[in-house]
């Protein structure tokens, strides 16, 4: 029997151990932990993190080594297990270079991504597996991401319900950099509080300091620097520590504030909703709380608002408040613009002139997985209008692409029909 944990899939006997060590960690709050390192060496827990790194998939760290090949038999995959079981019960087990990648971010920007060996992200997802249920227990319920049960739809409803309250100011923060600039001493004391097995606090401290390896796109030549700060996004155990390290965050301003403003976060990305008067003096509190840790906002990003005049955008999704037919008013919660054009930009990709030479069906079919996670996704909300609209640019790119591929001899009717005859995806 498998069981989701925080979007691991973990057998009923991993399921076990998280289970009681949730109960114990919400159980007794200043508990620390000091017998975990077994845990993460059991055969059992390294076979699920093996599966669990091969569903997410990615590509090869700095040694090279593919998922392909250690998953390539039975036998290939069993004696891989069996020598990391053996590299971390004897000590010798010590982390490779992370290889450092830019991705698109769009406008022409890119943002960081850390890439670990494969054995460095099996080991990562083990001790995530064993220490993430501890940490959730601590976690404030207004932290959305990467946590099992929770998000981004909830953290956007819980938008809604606070403006309905009248916390109408809203702090749309924006940190510059979050998860390059984590001081690393202040996190391990953070882990620490909840963890006293030097094992595993020394496998997340080598995490974090593992060197970063950058390769010249032109010259394809190789850099190494050391890294003092941050956790690289990347890294499967990054997002738990950055949820760490933001947690006191949460808790202060939802449940020690006067005038009780309500913080909403999501990883790094989080808005602060207080009454009519409030927000100037929390920004300030803010900026002074996240400086005191070594953080920053971005000042360009960063806005106090008021929901009521000027409209915010927060996980892909346009905010505002807007009025019914009837005289009340509601916050209106959409698809935001620039995540239709990404949408529209993608689309373009998949009919473009190079595509003409792919089977119909398989282009309709790739079309349809993006068309799926797109609408999957964006469906909170208020869609209808924005799902129509996306709905006719998507028919009207694939019958122009039909047409083109039959050089103009298809009828809009006709390529309207053979659309149809695969199965397009209908956002509406």
């Amino acid at each position: 029997m498998l069981s989701e944990w925080g979007r691991i899939i973990t057998p009923a006997k991993v399921q076990k151990l998280q289970r009681t060590l949730y109960r114990k960690a919400k159980a007794e709050p200043g508990y620390r932990f000091y017998s975990l390192y077994g845990e993460v060496c059991r055969m059992d827990v390294l076979e699920t993190a093996l599966a669990q790194v091969t569903r997410n998939g990615g590509c090869a760290g700095v040694d090279g080594v593919k998922l392909d090949t250690i998953q390539k038999d039975e036998t290939s995959r069993n004696t891989w297990l069996k020598a990391l079981a053996e590299e971390l019960r004897t000590g010798r087990y010590r982390p490779e270079a992370v290889l450092r990648v830019e991705i698109p971010k769009g406008e022409g920007k890119t943002r960081p991504l850390g890439i670990p060996t494969v054995k460095d992200r099996v080991v990562q997802m083990a001790v995530l597996m064993v220490v993430l249920p501890i940490f959730e227990a601590d976690m404030h319920r207004h932290s959305y991401a990467y946590r099992p049960g929770k998000s981004a739809h909830q953290a956007l409803r819980a938008i809604a319900e606070a403006v309905k309250r009248g916390k109408y100011e809203i702090i749309d923060a924006d940190l510059s950099g979050y998860f390059d600039s984590i001081p690393h001493g202040r996190l391990m004391k953070l882990v620490a509080r909840r963890i006293s097995d030097g094992s595993v606090l020394a496998l997340i401290s080598a995490w974090l300091k593992a060197p970063v390896e950058e390769r010249d796109p032109k010259s394809g030549k190789r850099t190494r620097r050391r890294n003092e700060r941050g956790t690289p996004q990347g890294g499967v155990i990054s997002p738990l520590l950055a949820n760490i390290y933001l947690n006191r965050l949460d808790w202060e301003v939802n449940e020690r504030c006067r005038g009780k403003p309500e913080m909403i976060r999501y990883a790094d990305d989080f808005v602060i909703l207080a009454g009519t008067g409030q927000g100037k003096g929390l920004l300030e509190r803010l900026k002074s709380w996240l400086e005191a840790r070594g953080l920053s906002l971005n000042e360009r990003k960063t806005r106090l608002v008021d929901i009521r005049q000027e409209s915010i955008k927060f996980l892909g999704f346009s905010l505002s408040w807007r009025r019914r037919l009837r005289p009340e008013h509601y916050l209106h919660i959409e698809a935001h613009p620039k995540s239709q054009q990404k949408l529209r930009d993608k689309v373009r990709e998949r009919l473009n002139h190079w595509t003409m030479v792919q089977e119909e069906g398989e282009t309709v079919r790739s079309l349809n997985r993006l068309l799926k996670g797109w609408a999957g996704y964006f469906r909170f909300g208020n869609r209808s209008r924005v799902f129509s609209k996306m709905q006719y640019y998507v028919s009207r790119k694939v019958e122009r692409w039909l047409r083109r591929r039959h050089g103009q001899k298809l009828a809009r009717v006709e390529a309207q029909r053979l659309a149809q005859s695969y199965n397009l995806y209908r956002l509406a």
